[in-house]
């Protein structure tokens, strides 16, 4: 009996290869935003939780919207055609993807930083600290 990992059998070359270039139309990790924050940003990151986790370290030029606040009102501030990424706490949070499909319903481009605050601390990336005043706009 084949074990769990072999039991569906991988894709062909061709459906593997469209699967995983498709993935990075919709998600990029820590490592590539760290690297795309310096020195000036082609994005804007969002960070989707609360206030109070927000304030106790986010990415570096994040912007707090909680993704529940994500409405058309709201994201009508930003210029057209801007790319938002949104992070969460982390893997174990779909806050992220939850905001990813408001901006996606809202005709906005999104991508999903894998990993979230985790990743980002697991990379050992620096953190800001504090409220900003974009946070409450």
């Amino acid at each position: 009996m084949p074990s769990l990992v072999a039991q569906v059998p991988a894709a062909d070359s061709a459906r593997a290869r469209a699967h995983f270039e498709e993935s990075f139309c919709f998600e990029t990790d820590c490592a590539d935003v760290h690297q795309g924050l310096m020195p000036a940003p082609d994005f804007l990151v969002l960070d989707v939780r609360g206030p109070e986790a927000f304030a106790a370290g986010h990415v570096p030029g994040a912007i707090n919207i909680p993704h529940a606040s994500i409405i058309a009102s709201r994201m009508a501030q930003y210029a057209p055609g801007t790319l938002f990424v949104v992070y969460c706490a982390g893997p174990h949070c779909n806050g992220a993807a939850r905001a990813a499909l408001r901006l996606a319903r809202l005709g906005l481009p999104v991508k999903v930083m894998s990993g979230g605050m985790t990743g980002w601390r697991e990379e050992h990336f620096p953190l800001a600290r504090g409220a900003s005043a974009a946070a409450t706009a």
